[in-house]
């Protein structure tokens, strides 16, 4: 691996020396000008001019000339992007009352975001959202921040800190013809600080102050120290050092609302903590594998062993230390070759199907990357290591049976049940000296026995008895691009008007077989090594007609993985602009997803579910043979409630039996969105007023879940019905494919920002998303989890006073229904208001910062099964000097 690694470098270090040479016009002869703008065709740096006076928000309702790069993978006018875009920068996160830059996306038009940790926040656009974002791509400079296993990034761990973001662009809707990935939902790409024209350095301290009047815990300090060291050493070489250790104490999940009400409404026992089947949404042990129908009192009644709350097992402080070191050299004025290194060692709370523990979570980066005025080639390797991290439901479920076994346990239930009956004691009071008796010497959290089992089921890397989370993987990512017309040369613009780029990537992941998470799928090569890869290219063409008022693009791109067929992906768009200030685009595009690795050969078995990738080699001959859970659900509760009206076992199962369903999914395929759109931008009112605002409509095909299913320890075709009415004669298992509906959503988003009296700031947009109509509905397409209106009003300005600026924000977010792997359910409405002041000292080397978000401590939930969350309050000192 390391010798590839060494060997994709070589060649482009080898690229770029001979592309500098022969694209250098002479030696370097650029002077020391404060106001040189660099400019640039690739994903690292737009158009940066360096200030004598730092950059008032209100400045960018003017500069027409405002760049982006990441809607057409070339610099372009913000106004003339032919797909949505949002572009924030510094000034823009300087005003923000979010607690950083990274935070503050959440108030852009059309961006919703989610919050499983407090370290761990998920963007999203238009709908379709989940608490690991495999459908949203996120790039630092044009370098996908992912970790491997996971398929997404985890949040901002290993991305830049509030001192070396230079602006953030965010593509809300596919962006999968220029980029492929995971891009079928959108793109944000944060673009970094260019040593070159940002020397200095930079501090930040950061002191806040969250879980006020929290009814869990006490207010909480929170802490976070930020360093940024940049120096322009010659005119050819320059380089930057960031770092910053954040922390605190993560949001607390302890929502008890039973999923399991339903289960003895037959027998004539409502939901809730007295029930025996109990299942609380942060409560863990205590699941469908964790339950057994038992015979009690000549009734058949569901009961669940007691398990643990989350705040039982978890452990809630967070801390992230993460760092970059990047080295720039001018090969020529117009040719750059640059490495970058990125680091993250991180402990917070991660969701996937159940939540986890990331302890000693280790994530690398390490890439190279060449560019001129034609080419821009890179190649990056990121390592993942997820060190002592642990599945907090398997935490939970193992500690209960560490003291005493299944089986053991609901004979003792029983055993006191009937004794508390022979005295007469009513059911329900029988059904809780039962739990009494069964939890007899059961470890109790807070103790030192009970920590130290915890501790002990961390280290076991196999669900059905330990917790552990052991993962190694590599990812190799290798790309380029180049502009064809001006690698052909000038005079074939003027003759064809035509531009023309193209670009090619590859992909592989490298996992490491842990013989739980993931295992060889080849049986001849247990526990080596195995790979999983991508290969793509894209070709575009544009061209201006109507004295440039028009402008026409078309994108095509292919892309191969091992296991599937080359998908091709598609782009047209078109920009009219009658005049500079008014812009009016339509696009229309397709989008491929692949499996992740996650999808295609996860192996994990939990709490006695195998959950298996959805490729033939790790799903073949379970899927022929399988029943779908719901069926069997639905089969077993018809059977107990006829039991319960006096029929014999048999002849509840020959009566119910029809009520099976065999599986009818298909191995795992890729996604497929259609996506259309149309958007206008402008300026008005001597361009202190701009506008923007845009409609889609969005086809998805094949969704990628999972469906849970049961393989009856039998071929005897009488034999079945029993088998599945008894969990210990089944083999369950949880399979990714495909959903069988085809599902549309459409939406809209209108954005406005004012500028008055050359001083203050006032801003809102309003973000729609609707999901329209399935055909099929199986039931299995993934959750919408987005509400129907999001909207943000802001007002403020910098320097309104002096050197003193304010800011005062609010959002609010309609209710909607939350569906996940953990829970479904509706999660409520609610509101925030953040609000900050601040000041700049010593001629603005020193800006005091006091702020907060959700000022008013409103807890809310931000979907199901995840932490409440409460008021945040800080102070931040940012030094320059």
């Amino acid at each position: 691996m390391n010798k590839l690694l060494l060997s994709v470098i070589s060649l482009f270090t080898i690229t770029a020396l001979q592309s500098g040479v022969l694209h250098a016009q002479s030696t370097d002869k650029t002077k020391k000008n404060p106001d040189t703008v660099i400019k640039s065709t690739d994903t690292t740096h737009s158009a940066v001019r360096r200030q004598s006076k730092p950059l008032r928000v209100q400045d960018t309702l003017h500069r027409l000339s405002e760049v982006v790069i990441t809607a057409s993978r070339t610099e372009e006018s913000i106004l003339r992007s032919p797909v949505s875009i949002e572009r924030a920068d510094t000034s823009a996160f300087k005003l923000s009352a979010a607690p950083s830059f990274f935070d503050a996306l959440e108030n852009l038009k059309g961006v919703q975001m989610i919050t499983p940790s407090m370290g761990f926040r998920i963007i999203n656009t238009r709908g379709f959202a989940n608490t690991t974002n495999v459908r949203f791509t996120q790039m630092v400079d044009g370098i996908d921040n992912q970790a491997p296993h996971i398929g997404a990034p985890i949040g901002n761990a290993m991305g830049p800190s509030d001192l070396d973001i230079e602006h953030v662009e965010i593509i809300p809707g596919t962006a999968s013809a220029l980029y492929g990935l995971n891009a079928i939902n959108g793109l944000a790409n944060f673009m970094t600080k260019d040593p070159f024209t940002s020397e200095g350095v930079s501090i930040q301290q950061k002191v806040g102050l969250n879980h006020v009047n929290d009814q869990e815990t006490s207010a909480k300090l929170f802490n976070e120290t930020s360093v940024r060291i940049a120096h322009k050493i010659s005119n050819r070489l320059a380089f930057k050092v960031n770092g910053t250790f954040t922390k605190g104490y993560d949001w607390i999940a302890d929502d008890r609302t039973d999923l399991n009400a339903a289960a003895n409404v037959a027998a004539g026992i409502a939901g809730g903590p007295s029930s025996p089947a109990y299942d609380p949404v942060s409560g863990y042990g205590n699941e469908s594998s964790n339950r057994k129908t038992i015979a009690l009192d000549g009734k058949q009644y569901v009961v669940a062993r007691t398990g643990y709350a989350e705040k039982e097992v978890a452990d809630y402080h967070l801390q992230n230390a993460k760092a970059d070191f990047t080295l720039a050299y001018k090969i020529s004025p117009k040719a750059l070759l640059s490495y970058t290194y990125r680091f993250a060692d991180l402990d917070n709370i991660y969701q996937r199907s159940n939540r986890f523990r990331l302890q000693d979570y280790l994530l690398q980066q390490h890439a190279v990357t060449f560019k001129n005025d034609i080419f821009r080639v890179s190649a990056y390797v990121t390592t993942e290591n997820t060190g002592k991290s642990y599945n907090l439901r398997s935490a939970a479920e193992n500690e209960d049976k560490a003291f005493k076994s299944d089986n053991q346990w609901y004979a003792d239930f029983t055993k006191g049940f009937n004794q508390s009956r022979s005295l007469g004691t009513a059911v329900p009071q029988a059904f809780a000296a039962a739990r009494q008796a069964a939890d007899l010497g059961r470890l109790q959290s807070g103790t030192e026995a009970f920590q130290d089992k915890l501790t002990e089921l961390a280290d076991v890397n196999n669900w059905d008895i330990g917790s552990a989370l052991r993962v190694k993987d590599q990812m190799l990512h290798a790309e380029g691009q180049v502009d064809i017309s001006k690698l052909i040369g000038a005079g074939f613009k003027q003759r064809t008007g035509l531009d023309l780029q193209a670009g090619f990537d590859h992909r592989s992941y490298f996992i490491q077989p842990d013989g739980n998470y993931f295992v060889n799928p080849d049986p001849a090569k247990v526990g080596q090594t195995f790979s999983y890869s991508k290969t793509g290219g894209f070709i575009q063409v544009g061209r201006d007609f109507w004295d440039s008022k028009l402008r026409l693009t078309a994108t095509l791109r292919a892309d191969r993985n091992d296991y599937f067929s080359t998908k091709l992906n598609p782009r047209f768009t078109a920009v009219f602009s009658p005049v500079e200030e008014h812009n009016i685009r339509v696009s229309f595009q397709s989008g491929y997803r692949f499996p992740s690795i996650f999808e295609a050969f996860s192996n994990v078995n939990s709490g006695g579910v195998k959950r298996i990738g959805g490729l033939k080699i790790l799903s073949n001959g379970v899927l022929e043979n399988s029943y779908l859970k719901n069926s069997i659900d639905a089969f077993q509760a018809a059977v107990t409630r006829d039991f319960n009206a006096g029929m014999t076992t048999s002849a509840a199962i020959e009566k119910n039996k029809s009520r099976l369903v065999k599986n009818y999914y298909d191995y795992i395929k890729p996604e497929h969105i259609n996506s259309f759109e149309i958007g206008y931008k402008s300026l008005f009112l001597n361009r202190d007023l701009k506008l923007d605002a845009d409609f889609y409509y969005n086809k998805y095909e094949n969704f990628i879940a999972q469906v849970e299913m049961s393989v009856p320890n039998t071929t005897s075709a009488d034999s079945i019905p029993y088998a599945l009415n008894d969990k210990t004669k089944q083999s369950r298992y949880r399979v990714w494919t495909n959903s069988q509906s085809t599902v549309y959503n459409y939406g809209g988003s209108f954005g406005l920002t004012y500028r008055m009296m050359r001083k203050f700031t006032l801003g809102g947009n309003v973000t729609y998303s609707k999901l329209d109509r399935t055909t099929n509905n199986d039931g299995l397409e993934d959750g919408f989890n987005t509400p129907e209106w999001i909207y943000n009003l802001s007002f403020g300005g910098d320097r309104i006073y002096g050197r003193l600026g304010f800011n005062v924000s609010y959002k609010y977010q309609s209710s909607y229904y939350s569906q996940t792997f953990l829970v479904n359910g509706t999660v409520k409405s609610y509101g925030n208001t953040d609000a900050q002041v601040n000041y700049d000292l010593f001629k603005h080397k020193l800006n005091v910062k006091v702020g907060g978000s959700n000022v008013f401590n409103k807890y809310y939930y931000s979907y199901l099964g995840g932490p409440s969350i409460g008021g945040f309050y800080y102070t931040s000192f940012t030094y320059t000097m």
